[in-house]
């Protein structure tokens, strides 16, 4: 919206200190060459990570690191925090005007940004769909780095957002055994829906090739461990923040010659860094969208000025669901 002076003002949601979250208007600077002003569409909440931030607890030593592309403030708060933001740009080079954008940009109303920060959304993906680009991205990361072979027996521990994308992705490799473990039984009806094979962990399989672990608990990575088979490989994809996680590394771990691995979204895996930038990893994961299985994904939608008690519900636990998306088309 516009004030009175004629400066643009936005809303945008800001975590105020770990446990609550307000709204705050903000005067958006001047667009200065090179850059985009964007009008916000639909923005995603990344369940794990911003229920870490909003419950305060990305460790010290990580602040740095996990400090989000545009992010305002600082760990643990107050701070403006989040990168699923899909909009169209109202201003700026003649060949982005009117486009509908991705880019890592926070909950907020409208921004301006450099022009060179935002991704085209393909033909025939729609707005909403589309936040859940950061998600497909992550779980493209972790097939690099997992590196799955035709006909390899998967396990993915952990059927939530990131869990669910890495396993839609694996589907379509010829030959694999593949298999969701989650303790929630409300994804089995998902995975049913998306015709992936679901189990509980106490019937989760073993002798696993690959076991991908995107749970965000400690039981998940153990569970991880005990399913992979001989010389069997454990990529971990999970963020933990401050928490600590014991690993029952004795036993049948080193006769089994297990290996654990982590991945993580900040870096283009190893195995293609050399050839493969993070733009050409987002286009990849938007391109893949066109696909309208991802729609499975998209559990919940709740209006812009609902963000604070939806953030709270979801940190505590208490809204379940995968990918829940914030509607600004009113802001």
């Amino acid at each position: 919206m516009t004030d009175r002076k004629g400066a643009i003002e936005a809303e945008a949601f800001w975590v105020e200190e770990p446990g609550r979250g307000a709204l705050r208007t903000e005067e958006i600077r001047d667009r200065g060459p090179g850059e985009v002003l964007v009008r916000t569409l639909y923005t995603g909440i990344s369940r794990g990570t911003e229920a870490l931030v909003f419950r305060g607890e990305v460790p010290p030593s990580e602040h740095e690191r996990m400090r989000a592309p545009f992010q305002g403030g600082d760990f643990p708060g107050p701070v403006k925090y989040g990168y699923l933001n899909v909009g169209v740009v109202e201003h700026g080079p003649p060949e982005l005007e009117g486009r509908t954008v991705f880019t890592l940009f926070p909950h907020q109303s409208r921004f301006v940004i450099p022009a060179s920060a935002v991704t085209l959304v393909p033909e025939g993906v729609p707005a909403r769909r589309a936040v859940l680009a950061g998600a497909v991205e992550t779980a493209v990361n972790v097939l690099w780095d997992a590196a799955p072979l035709v006909g390899d027996r998967v396990s993915v521990i952990g059927g939530g957002l990131i869990g669910t994308n890495v396993a839609l992705l694996l589907a379509g490799i010829p030959g694999i055994d593949l298999v969701v473990v989650d303790g929630d039984h409300a994804k089995a009806d998902l995975c049913r829906s998306l015709d992936i094979r679901y189990a509980p962990p106490e019937a989760a399989p073993t002798d696993r090739d690959l076991v991908i672990e995107t749970s965000g608990s400690g039981e998940g990575l153990q569970l991880a461990l005990a399913c992979a088979a001989f010389e069997g490989e454990i990529v971990v994809a999970s963020w933990f923040g401050d928490r600590s996680v014991s690993l029952p590394l004795g036993g049948a771990f080193h006769s089994r010659r297990l290996t654990i691995r982590s991945s993580q979204v900040g870096a283009v895996s190893p195995r293609r860094s050399g050839r493969r930038t993070t733009t050409d990893r987002l286009s990849l994961a938007l391109g893949m969208l066109v696909d309208p299985r991802f729609d499975a994904v998209l559990t919940g939608s709740s209006p812009w000025r609902d963000l604070p008690t939806v953030m709270s519900a979801i940190a505590a636990g208490t809204a379940p669901g995968l990918c829940h998306t914030i509607d600004w088309s009113d802001a």
